[in-house]
């Protein structure tokens, strides 16, 4: 049951006490079906006069709306008919944005989290420049409202994942090599314009906050989510919490530069194109399939069917991948170690032989190395799931359109 406010020091103003106790009625109104007065008085504590003022005001507000009396809807046929209430998950909408280093992706969720739609598009490399990713993924977030029904009044909050660093602010630094300027374009600037709340954080971040909420993390107090397509990236959670850093960086791994036969933050998708484009050149690739264009995917499928270059290929991978987990893990001691990214189904096998690479190079007990569940959509989730969050800690504060 949800504590009472009503014995409260004489000091907090009335207008507070009203504010703490809609809150808490909205809290559990969220998570209920219909409910009468005297659900919402058991729940939280409050009394029958002032569940229903605050039933009255949230009406008001556009958070709940009424429904058919008890006596109407069936349930008994004595008494005094009992009012009948409902949250309104339509009642405004979040838009979680994964926007990787060559696609943009865009979610628009009710109020619950249930997706309403979905658009994506690709980066071409000639396009990728700091103002075309800023404008294509305005473009997806405004097609994903359309093919959702969402005016964009509606919207409350958007979060946004992206592959670099990012501050309280949901800025990045330039780095040496402007990467993650080009992958953070201002996108907080751009989108406040709208009368939004905006949240700008890492990608890593991001997936590991799903990964807590309803994947491989679920249980694990301590563990990382290692992002290992085009590049590794680390969202870590420590003690339940999700460790930042100073400046969002805490999840950068370019010290893998200087860790002996790993040498680069380049991720697993990266490498095996790379290492399979080098076999190819020297005429030592066997596979049929990888005599044209190919992915990651397609080297592991051809390690699969039995090709011996592309088995060598993964074998380097797996001794590389438990190099980095030494790394990751170690410092951290980790629980678990979750590889995730849309690399990461092809790359079961990778990961089986990287787990006992990874018990021989441990000093103490390794982490439990798991493929993600939720692979691709991650980061995404995890968008979703921190917009969530971020509306339910404060939802008086926003204002809602759908009324």
């Amino acid at each position: 049951m949800v504590k009472s406010m009503q014995q409260i020091s004489p000091a907090v103003s009335p207008h507070l006490v009203r504010t703490l106790n809609a809150g808490r009625l909205l809290q559990y109104a969220w998570e209920a079906d219909a409910f009468t007065a005297s659900d919402a008085i058991e729940e939280t504590g409050l009394t029958r006069s002032t569940v229903l003022r605050v039933c009255a005001d949230l009406v008001e507000r556009g958070w709940l709306q009424e429904l058919a009396d008890a006596r109407t809807a069936g349930q008994y046929s004595l008494g005094r008919p009992a009012r009948r209430y409902a949250f309104r998950p339509g009642a405004g909408a979040l838009v979680g944005v994964d926007s990787g280093e060559h696609r943009v992706t865009a979610r628009v969720t009710d109020l619950r989290g249930t997706e309403l739609a979905r658009e994506s598009r690709e980066i071409g490399a000639v396009l990728d420049t700091a103002a075309n990713r800023l404008a294509l993924t305005e473009t997806t977030v405004d097609a994903a409202l359309v093919t959702a029904g969402v005016r964009v009044d509606a919207v409350l909050i958007i979060v946004l994942g992206v592959p670099a660093p990012t501050d309280v602010i949901g800025a990045s630094p330039q780095g040496a090599d402007g990467f993650w300027a080009r992958m953070n374009p201002g996108f907080a600037e751009k989108f406040a314009r709208r009368g939004w709340k905006v949240v700008v954080e890492n990608d890593a971040n991001l997936a590991a906050i799903a990964e807590g909420a309803v994947g491989a993390g679920v249980g694990a107090s301590s563990f990382v989510c290692l992002l290992a397509g085009e590049r590794f990236g680390a969202g870590i959670i420590a003690d339940g919490a999700l460790v930042r850093g100073a400046h969002g960086g805490a999840g950068e791994l370019h010290l893998l530069d200087y860790v002996d036969g790993v040498g680069s933050a380049d991720g697993l998708a990266r490498l095996a194109r790379t290492w399979a484009e080098e076999a190819r050149a020297s005429g030592a690739l066997a596979s049929t399939a990888l005599e044209k264009a190919f992915e990651a995917e397609d080297v592991f499928a051809a390690a699969r069917a039995g090709d011996a270059e592309a088995l060598a290929i993964t074998a380097r991978l797996a001794f590389l991948l438990a190099r980095v987990c030494v790394v990751v893990g170690g410092i951290l001691d980790a629980e678990r170690i979750i590889v995730g990214g849309a690399v990461a189904p092809a790359a079961a096998g990778i990961l089986d032989d990287a787990a006992l690479h990874l018990k021989d190079l441990s000093h103490g007990p390794a982490p439990t190395l798991i493929a993600s569940p939720l692979a691709s959509e991650a980061v995404g989730l995890g968008a979703i799931h921190q917009g969530l969050a971020f509306v339910r800690l404060d939802p008086l504060a926003f204002e809602l359109a759908m009324r």
